[in-house]
């Protein structure tokens, strides 16, 4: 068998380290998953009450076109509903706008340090990456504007950007759209953004109504706490938002992602509670690493990426042997830990474990 050649030397996306492989392999009782960004204090009640009344569907296909929640998802962000697109998680929409948009020999650009996500699904489609380094962990949107010529098709803007946790501002995008040419697909990768408490984050959907060439990704895995149920979405012109469909596979959500999508936009009372916990979580962790003498990037999602001033491989394993999992492997940044903002307990625990690693790195190195 012969595989397209652009895949053969691609690396397979590692998760995080799961609390059941963890407890399997150190046989620890008490696992706390920091890991993967997921919302630490769950879902909505009522998402959990519409997953549950739609298990007697369970026998029928879902909805393809997920109408309702496409109204709802439209109705909440004042868009128009052909504006809208779903996908298993905004990854698959990233998925979608590769093969759309990207043939052999198309450029796209990416930040050096990113959701890699962009790169892998460009490479398949044979496209060239052009990867502009962080400035201070942060998007360097001049850099990337220089970039841009006549084969570029797609510019990725992760915002807040994963794993980083830094924004780029209203202002510093607006200034961006204006100069970059109209062939070029601009895609705002928004997963955190319902956590963003700085008002100076972009408003994408006044992007949207400006400019044709510009998405945004949005996902219901991170505040929403739907991850399992793998449902995510894109919001752009509608023509473009055409072309995305044309290559959308058919009946490609869940009825139960979309019946608990449609319950969870319509509970925005605890969307609210979980972006309070969450800053609540961020000065707690940023004052503890300042005491700690740790140095970390300014944190805007449910993340916050930490210098442990020596390889984070080692101390990610001092921490799982703690039964606490971060996320370390970041090439950019070898001495960063990346961290999910977990509840006040967690938060806690996880201080005094790093705490510990801290010193017993003192005593042997």
């Amino acid at each position: 068998m012969q595989p397209k050649s652009s895949i053969v030397h691609l690396p397979v996306y590692q998760p995080g380290k799961s609390i059941e492989e963890v407890k399997r392999e150190l046989g620890l009782e008490r696992i706390i998953k920091l890991a993967s960004n997921e919302n630490p204090f769950g879902c909505s009640d009522k998402a959990k009450q519409a997953i549950q009344q739609e298990i007697e569907n369970a026998s029928l296909y879902p909805d393809g076109a997920a109408v309702a929640l496409t109204e709802a998802v439209a109705k909440y962000l004042d868009v128009q509903p052909n504006q809208v697109i779903f996908g298993a998680g905004s990854d698959e929409i990233i998925l979608m706008i590769c093969r759309a948009f990207l043939v052999p020999g198309d450029e796209h650009i990416v930040a050096d340090q990113t959701f890699p996500q962009y790169k892998h699904n460009a490479d398949i489609e044979g496209a060239v990456t052009v990867e502009i380094p962080l400035l201070d962990g942060t998007h360097d949107l001049e850099a990337m504007l220089a970039a841009v010529n006549e084969r570029t098709k797609i510019v990725w803007i992760c915002n807040p950007n994963n794993p980083t946790g830094t924004i780029i501002s209203q202002a510093e995008l607006e200034r961006f759209m204006e100069r970059v040419p109209a062939h070029v697909l601009v895609v705002l990768d928004e997963a955190y953004c319902e956590y963003v408490m700085d008002d100076s984050f972009p408003d994408s959907m006044k992007l949207i109504s400006q400019y044709k060439n510009v998405i945004s990704l949005r996902t219901f895995s991170k505040i929403y706490g739907l991850a399992s149920l793998r449902i995510g979405y894109g919001i752009g012109h509608a023509d473009v938002i055409h072309l995305i469909n044309q290559v959308r596979e058919p009946f490609n959500t869940t009825r139960f992602a979309q019946a608990a999508a449609l319950a969870a936009v319509q509970d925005q009372a605890f969307i609210a509670d979980c972006r309070e916990k969450n800053a609540a979580g961020i000065k707690y962790i940023e004052q503890q690493f300042e005491r700690l003498q740790l140095k970390s990037f300014p944190a805007h999602g449910n993340f916050i990426m930490v210098d442990v001033g020596r390889p984070a491989v080692d101390m990610f394993d001092a921490l799982l042997r703690r039964g606490i999992i971060t996320r370390a492997g970041h090439k950019k940044y070898p001495n960063h830990l990346r961290i999910t903002v977990g509840s006040q307990e967690q938060n806690e625990a996880m201080i005094q474990a790093l705490e510990s690693a801290l010193e017993e790195d003192k005593v042997t190195s």
